[in-house]
């Protein structure tokens, strides 16, 4: 081989190692580009996405009207629980803080309020939850004795805590409150009867009614809210309609739309989203 080919060998050698090189660069930078592109889509997306959250309406606080409910639930607010699982622990979501832990001893009582202390007026009172506060329009007139009751307990810090233990959806959809030991099986320790249940089984967003056994006589410390239209069953007697929440549905809202942890399979169940009834203090409304 003469030198002369040997240089051509060479460069035939080092043109191709550079080709290879070249084509190696070449590569880097696309995928460099790629990666950028991905990125900065990631990025749109993540600002867009974020935006949209933030400008979500939330719930009405004192919007009453509600939807047609669509059929007649298969259980009822009773006061026996679904489950008879142990209540739910850990930090909740949103702006709610870890609930506190259950009474096991609540405070008893042996005798029924008298009705003539709600005085036939209407009251104010004020839920200070673990998700914030809720306000409630005690109808004294209309629900005499329930009324009289519920100013009893929250005067003597029966509830504090309380967590709300049983959230329903669908036909039935109420969020379950008032048992201090959570388990939906406690009361107060006596048991009055049913006043100013609806003839035709509707109750609408936002009110307020007691919960209570199939005896009609059971009626204690366990209330729930309407946070969709429901018609529940007559038979027995309905329960006991006794007021409606003016403020903090939103709250209420939050916790239905977290869902519960559906125990019985029919959407029935303890809230996936921890809340707890913290205090409760209640006013006579001006006129």
């Amino acid at each position: 081989m003469t030198r002369e080919q040997e240089r051509a060998r060479a460069k035939r050698r080092h043109d191709k190692v550079q080709a290879a090189q070249q084509r190696k660069a070449e590569k880097r930078e696309r995928t460099r580009r790629l990666v950028a592109v991905i990125a900065t889509v990631a990025i749109v997306l993540a600002t867009v996405v974020g935006v949209a959250l933030s400008m979500r309406p939330r719930g009405d606080s004192t919007d009453a009207a509600g939807a047609t409910a669509a059929s007649t639930p298969a259980a009822t607010p009773s006061g026996i629980p679904p489950s008879g699982a142990a209540a739910p622990t850990g930090t909740a979501s949103g702006r709610c803080t870890t609930p506190p832990a259950p009474q096991t001893k609540p405070k008893q009582f042996t005798t029924v309020p008298d009705k003539a202390t709600a005085e036939g007026a209407t009251w104010v009172a004020t839920l200070r939850t673990s998700c914030g506060p809720i306000t409630l329009e005690l109808d004294g007139k209309a629900a005499p004795q329930t009324v009289a009751s519920f100013l009893h307990l929250a005067r003597e810090g029966y509830w504090a805590p309380s967590p709300c233990h049983r959230l329903t959806t669908g036909g039935l959809s109420v969020l379950q409150c008032g048992d201090p030991t959570g388990t939906g099986a406690s009361s107060p320790g006596y048991g009055f009867g049913i006043e100013n249940a609806p003839g035709d089984g509707a109750y609408p967003r936002s009110v307020i009614a007691m919960a209570r056994t199939q005896d009609p006589n059971s009626n204690g410390g366990q209330f729930f809210v309407v946070h969709q239209a429901s018609t529940l069953p007559t038979d027995g007697g309905g329960y006991s309609i006794f007021g409606k929440v003016t403020g903090g549905m939103d709250i209420v809202d939050q916790i239905a739309a977290a869902g519960s942890d559906d125990s019985n399979g029919q959407g029935d169940g303890r809230p996936k989203t921890p809340i707890s009834i913290l205090e409760v203090s209640v006013t006579k409304k001006k006129a």
